[in-house]
């Protein structure tokens, strides 16, 4: 499951017209959200340990062993990435119960509700995040 899963069976929040920006309700949203996503990941981990654990089958032939092993190495980066997702989750769930989810964590400013329906662990505003991108690209010619 990728990030960009996260949001898939929830809608976008919308907005009242006098809603302050990270209101009770709008965390709400966003907590469900990555709760819901977190388990899901959670979930996955457990399924794919327990396939690894049942399916430790010896192929003779050398190509069905490699393709296997090929195939169990892929499943591993996979799980490897979602655990780092589930990281990222676990730091955003921190910042709603601080009170500092919604606003980057460079200069302050409200990161935007589009952008966190888009990447609900961001931490950087759209403007910071375009900077980070720009300085790394720089950084590594």
């Amino acid at each position: 499951m990728a990030e960009d899963t996260l949001h898939k069976q929830f809608p976008p929040y919308s907005q009242s017209a006098a809603e302050e920006y990270m209101c009770e309700r709008q965390t709400q949203h966003f907590r469900d959200l990555l709760e819901s996503a977190r388990q899901e990941l959670v979930e996955d981990i457990e399924r794919t340990v327990h396939q690894l654990q049942e399916d430790n089958t010896l192929l003779a032939d050398p190509n069905d062993r490699a393709s296997q092993e090929s195939d169990m190495a892929l499943e591993l980066r996979n799980r490897d990435r979602e655990r780092k997702l589930i990281k990222k989750i676990d730091e955003a769930l921190e910042r709603i119960a601080a009170g500092e989810y919604g606003y980057c964590d460079n200069c302050g400013v409200e990161i935007g509700l589009k952008r966190l329906e888009a990447r609900p662990t961001a931490t950087l505003c759209i403007d910071c995040k375009t900077l980070q991108e720009i300085r790394e690209r720089q950084g590594s010619r």
